[in-house]
């Protein structure tokens, strides 16, 4: 490896800026040898940290930075704008937020099926559903824990603010049970009645 300084050679885990931005050249570097840093050619040149490493994406997006806020924001502002309609009272807009939350829930979760970009799994994810896909299938991860709890207290709002009014009650609740049972780890990857199969 030759007689150079050790001032010339850059440390193992520092990367240096060349002039042509922020790329590591790769031609050339011997199996035991540092890579040596210097104007990249279009060839040998890769992007530091901007390309996911995800297979499917669709694994990672419930736990992605700052998700769960902009989920309780986006219920919290649909409920401010049906509160917004002056003819509808207070249970009436608990109730269609429970309904419409619970309603977008489950076409989203439980009834698209794929992903929504091409990905280079080879077409495995196209018959799951995005509960199916979301962290690799594992289940109790924090991200499901998150959209199992979030409908009930959704539920338990709209039960309370509606004064456990029998009609409003019984939409509540089935609205509730349509969204909560296909999360269970037993209808995981289930279709009733051939529904949804394709």
């Amino acid at each position: 490896m030759g007689g150079g300084s050790a001032d010339s050679v850059p440390r193992i885990g520092r990367a240096r800026l060349g002039e042509g931005g922020c790329f590591l050249e790769t031609t050339g570097v011997e199996a035991n040898a540092v890579p040596r840093v210097g104007p990249a050619s279009e060839a040998s040149r890769m992007n530091v940290g901007v390309a996911h490493s995800e297979v499917n994406p669709n694994t990672r997006v419930m736990n992605s930075r700052g998700i769960w806020l902009a989920y309780i924001v986006l219920v919290g502002l649909l409920h401010v704008v049906l509160l917004s309609i002056p003819f509808f009272s207070i249970p009436v807009v608990w109730t269609l937020t429970n309904v419409i939350h619970n309603l977008a829930m489950y076409v989203f979760l439980h009834t698209v099926k794929g992903t929504p970009f091409e990905t280079p799994d080879q077409g495995k994810a196209r018959l799951l559903t995005h509960w199916e896909q979301m962290d690799y299938g594992l289940q109790f991860t924090s991200s499901r824990k998150f959209l199992s709890i979030s409908p009930i207290v959704l539920y338990l709002l709209a039960s309370f603010y509606t004064k456990y009014d029998a009609a409003h009650f019984f939409i509540n609740t089935a609205s509730l049970l349509s969204v909560l049972l296909p999360k269970l780890p037993q209808f995981h990857g289930v279709r009733l009645f051939g529904i949804n199969k394709y």
